[in-house]
């Protein structure tokens, strides 16, 4: 949805145009409180069926919180530099998850290298009572932007002609209030259904999908990731997932205290968990 948010679709055209010059760094950040976790199945439910249900909670059923809310942000900024990761650096650790037995970090620190050098440096956490930020920004050599402010919708895009994103610095916003990427991505497909155009993003979408996993894998295991290994990694979290039924094993298994597997940086340095 984001790709079709019309402010950021204006920010890209503005940078792209040199508006604030060659793009040196990123910085993007989803921080916020206690989530994407999960207590002990409840016992009128298979634990394959519960494990779906709370799939942030689990690596093979959706990259847990770090694939399925941090993508957004790295597709976007990646829009913004006009070019795709190549190698992923970063730390994370548990440091209390409370009674949860997910299989997430607290928290993320991933520095992305761009092929010309450039950083983008992201930071996610989900730990409560710590300081709360979901947003990403866009430093160049004439100036800076806003890419997204509170969250995927409103973007609230903005560029300034210097790095303090200052009121008096500011060189452009996308007037408000602006339409919503979750309804104009929907508009955009119908439109083009209607008019018979070409119309496919499963190129775009399957790289931020890599890049996004190849950060998630740098965290989990202590090693730098590049894009050739997360392309031609041989790890499968779930074998055979296409002949699941309801009542098969769910991939991951619980051990003898109710916890699941989790990442084990410097340890576990070719797969981000070990069953066994």
């Amino acid at each position: 949805m984001v790709r079709h948010c019309r402010g950021r679709q204006q920010l890209k055209q503005r940078i792209d145009s040199g508006e604030i010059g060659e793009i040196i760094a990123l910085r993007a950040y989803r921080m916020s409180g206690y989530s994407a976790t999960c207590g002990p199945p409840p016992k009128d439910s298979s634990e394959l069926m519960y494990q779906i249900r709370k799939f942030h909670s689990f690596l093979w059923a959706s990259g847990g919180c770090f694939s399925d809310y941090y993508i957004h942000q790295i597709d976007e900024c990646s829009w913004m530099k006009g070019a795709w990761p190549i190698k992923a650096h970063a730390t994370g650790g548990r440091h209390y998850r409370n009674t949860g037995v997910d299989q997430n970090f607290d928290n993320y620190a991933v520095e992305f290298t761009y092929p010309d050098g450039t950083k983008l440096f992201f930071y996610g956490r989900n730990m409560s009572g710590c300081h709360n930020e979901f947003a990403s920004y866009a430093h160049a050599t004439k100036g800076s932007a806003i890419i997204s402010t509170s969250a995927h919708t409103p973007g609230r895009v903005r560029t300034f002609r210097d790095q303090t994103f200052s009121k008096n610095s500011l060189v452009w916003a996308f007037p408000q209030p602006e339409p919503n990427p979750y309804q104009m991505e929907w508009e955009d497909l119908i439109q083009a259904i209607r008019e018979d155009r070409r119309y496919n993003e499963a190129e775009r979408g399957t790289i931020a999908s890599l890049v996004t996993s190849m950060g998630r894998m740098a965290a989990h295991t202590g090693q730098v990731i590049t894009y050739e290994q997360m392309l031609n990694c041989p790890h499968e979290f779930a074998p055979n997932v296409d002949k699941f039924t309801t009542s098969s094993p769910a991939p991951v298994q619980a051990d003898k205290d109710g916890k699941y597997p989790v990442p084990m940086p410097g340890i576990l340095k070719d797969r981000e968990y070990q069953l066994a």
